[in-house]
């Protein structure tokens, strides 16, 4: 008789036996000296030469993404390639022999680059937009980093870090690539043919940048040098830009309370909107009592481009501890809404200023009494209207306060 978890089981196998046959096909490649071919986007080495040209005396760094493609031939070569590189935060530290990369920018931004990444592949598949051999996931690869001098092999600290990298079984890393950058070189003429395992970039200031690349592999555990080709961009995929939620998080911060202080219940979240990348960040937001959702979407450039508003009815079998679900009904049930008359949107306003604009326009809400000031004259009496009068003989403050307050109510 089956084992009802024999599914399962078969599962669990058919992953060991890719996992087990990933590693001796790496061990072999090894034995032989073999390495991956390294493909680098002109995007990318124009990104290290401008991050080394803020940071001369300094020590720097940027992490890469791109794609790791199979090539599952007897004798076959993967092809790693470096499609961008990402900046860390302000938090990075960069001293003249010291390097730390920032806070989790940039986690965030590689988190959003694979999530468009992701949804361009499910788009456009089998489509002129997405050639065969990209329809593989975005990748982490590795750091590069900037070193003093010429010293133009990873540290011994580089070393450890990298190996204590790919030990965590939480990474899922086979390898990783870690180009070391130094500068000051002279210009170098024509080019080689020789294998090297390094490029040359000139910089601004008339000397060359020297960008050596060198992989380390979790079986093998010392660093190889690799041999890196640049390619066009027009011959590679394209990385998204930045969604202004990941560049701006004090802007998306700032956002969020604003609406919750005005008393809106708030959710957001990536989605699609257009059936294009960017993605669009969403916020959905009810007041409580209210029978209607307000539907926000924000493009990547936000706040240089205008909000999108629409409204969806409150229903039944809503959960709001799930918001994609949520926001995907909601978006189902949408119409779209109409600026309020003579609304205009600039950078300096915010969600929560259009949310009531739209409610004065839709007579949910009254709009804001406007007092004007009235500048007297130096032999002008301002217009008496009771409010400054003394109390009458035998009547307290109190009662006269409360005589005023009736009357202003009647």
């Amino acid at each position: 008789m089956r084992s009802t978890n024999e599914p399962e089981f078969l599962k669990l196998m058919q992953m060991e036996f890719e996992h087990i046959r990933k590693r001796l096909r790496g061990m072999a490649m090894i034995s032989r000296g073999i390495v991956p071919n390294v493909v680098l986007s002109r995007r990318a080495v124009e990104r290290m030469v401008s991050a080394a040209s803020q940071y001369m005396a300094d020590e720097t760094g940027e992490a890469m993404v791109g794609f790791i493609i199979e090539d599952d031939t007897p004798e076959g070569l993967p092809t790693i390639y470096v499609l961008d590189t990402i900046s860390p935060d302000e938090t990075a530290v960069r001293r003249s022999h010291t390097f730390q990369q920032g806070d989790a920018l940039q986690d965030e931004i590689i988190w959003w680059l694979q999530e468009n990444w992701h949804f361009h592949r499910e788009r456009h598949r089998g489509s002129d937009a997405l050639p065969a051999r990209f329809d593989v996931p975005l990748r982490y690869l590795g750091d590069w980093h900037k070193q003093p001098g010429s010293m133009i092999q990873p540290s011994h600290g580089d070393h450890m870090t990298a190996l204590s990298w790919l030990d965590d079984e939480e990474t899922d890393m086979d390898f990783l690539l870690v180009p070391i950058v130094t500068v000051g070189y002279a210009p170098v003429l024509g080019e080689t043919e020789l294998p090297v395992n390094y490029i040359t970039l000139a910089m601004d200031n008339g000397t060359d940048m020297r960008v050596d690349w060198w992989y380390v592999h979790r079986d093998v555990r010392v660093f190889q040098p690799v041999h890196p080709k640049v390619a066009p961009d027009e011959q590679l995929p394209k990385m998204m830009k930045y969604g202004w939620h990941v560049v701006m998080p004090d802007r998306l911060t700032s956002e969020t309370h604003a609406m919750e202080d005005d008393g809106l219940l708030v959710r957001r979240l990536l989605y699609e909107c257009d059936g294009e990348v960017p993605l669009e960040f969403c916020f959905f937001a009810i007041r409580q009592g209210a029978s209607s959702f307000f539907l926000l979407v924000t493009q990547h450039d936000y706040p240089q481009s205008a909000p999108q508003a629409y409204q969806a009815p409150f229903v039944g079998d809503l959960n709001l501890m799930d918001p994609v679900a949520t926001f995907h009904r909601l978006w189902e049930l949408r119409e779209p809404l109409e600026d309020p008359p003579g609304w205009q949107w600039t950078a300096d306003k915010y969600l929560v200023d259009y949310v009531i604009a739209l409610e004065v326009a839709m007579g949910l809400r009254q709009p804001e009494v406007q007092r004007i000031p009235v500048i007297l004259g130096e032999d002008e009496a301002a217009p008496d209207d009771g409010r400054n009068a003394a109390p009458a003989e035998g009547v307290s403050e109190a009662e006269a306060a409360d005589e005023q307050a009736e009357e202003e109510a009647r």
